[in-house]
């Protein structure tokens, strides 16, 4: 008899397990994910509220992510939330978090309360 045979005709003598038996089955219901404080994206944003910004490969070494990991970050996560700027420091690009402080955020409200 072949490996297979048997291992068919030892599962087929075992049977079926009976439905009221999996019901019983304590199923553990995972918690929902909170913000972890030293998680990737959250270092990546440090880095970039800093003063001095951060580069890409700043950010690559920080996080283990790839080139086209860290910009697709910036693209898809940060820009879309908060206020990015960059530019140009010795041929490498610094990226940082511009200051919500801005004077067209100040002159928004301003006009808005004016109304």
């Amino acid at each position: 008899m072949s490996k297979s045979v048997k291992k068919r005709s030892a599962a087929s003598s075992t049977g079926p397990v009976p439905v009221a038996k999996l019901s019983q089955e304590v199923v553990h219901v995972p918690e929902p994910r909170k913000a972890n404080g030293g998680s990737k994206q959250s270092r990546v944003i440090a880095m970039l509220a800093s003063p001095a910004g951060a580069t890409i490969a700043g950010m690559m070494k920080a996080t283990g992510w790839q080139q086209h990991s860290v910009r697709g970050f910036l693209a898809g996560v940060v820009r879309k939330r908060l206020k990015l700027s960059s530019k140009e420091v010795d041929d490498t690009g610094v990226y940082r978090i511009a200051s919500t402080n801005s004077s067209k955020a100040i002159s928004r409200q301003s006009k808005r309360r004016s109304s």
